[in-house]
């Protein structure tokens, strides 16, 4: 196998093609299949197919793997999926809806198990305004603050912060010192930031043996009474939160 694969430009639609059909054949055959297996699959040159492995195991999308006689998906092939949480037991799905029949906002319970903020059960009397939005643009929610706030970098985790309303929080220093405060006392709001006629006030939910976070509890409900005191409702979202942390251990 060549130590220095010629370069691949993203440009070449037919060199895209092929490294796409390469990572497809190491998903349909499974960990350990060889360059040779590969190339007489996909019925591609032996050179072609060694410069496109090559490329892609220097970018983490495939791995040799200890032996060198075959190839494995990488880490970065993870993140071409969504990742799937499992949903919540019955038991927790009940306390949720407990507290909806407590107050008259949208209640929202997501995970963070998958090292992104997943929806697990959503109020379908109040359906958040777009689920995709809440993944891809954390700083924007309360629910995605309080995963922000647990990461050991932030900044590591968010590609960016996009302006989606007049509200938004876009800058960096201000959105760090928002966090802090958010790990302070473990309540997270925002007022209007992910769309102009919802806030949302969020608690946390760790493990109940090891202290990680896994998991938020929200209230969505108007920009106003967010942003009011409310010692009531996040009493009640704190009450709620902790007979959750032992149901999705």
């Amino acid at each position: 196998m060549s130590p220095d694969p010629a370069p691949l430009s993203g440009r070449q639609p037919k060199a895209v093609r092929n490294a796409l059909a390469v990572l497809e054949e190491v998903v349909a055959t499974g960990p350990g299949v060889t360059a040779k297996e590969i190339s007489a699959a996909l019925k591609m040159p032996p050179a072609t197919t060694y410069r496109l492995l090559n490329l892609l195991v220097g970018e983490g999308y495939l791995v040799r793997l200890p032996d060198l006689r075959g190839f494995a998906l990488g880490r970065r092939a993870a993140r071409l999926s969504i990742p799937a949480a499992a949903r919540p037991p019955a038991a927790a799905r009940a306390v949720v809806d407990h507290l909806r029949q407590r107050v008259r906002w949208g209640v929202h319970l997501a995970s963070y198990r998958t090292g992104r903020l997943v929806l697990l059960d959503t109020d379908p009397d109040h359906p958040p305004h777009d689920e995709a939005l809440l993944a891809r643009y954390p700083h924007a929610s309360a629910l995605g603050k309080l995963f922000l706030a647990g990461q050991p970098d932030w900044r590591a985790t968010v590609r960016g912060l996009r302006q989606l309303t007049a509200q938004t929080v876009i800058d960096a220093d201000r959105l760090d010192a928002e966090l802090a405060r958010c790990r302070a006392d473990w309540l997270a709001r925002q007022c209007g930031e992910l769309h102009p006629a919802r806030g949302c006030l969020a608690v946390p939910i760790h493990d109940v043996t090891e202290g990680t976070l896994i998991a938020g509890l929200a209230l969505s409900g108007p920009p106003d009474r967010v942003a009011g005191p409310n010692p009531e409702l996040v009493g009640q979202l704190r009450e709620h939160a902790s007979q959750l942390a032992p149901l999705l251990a």
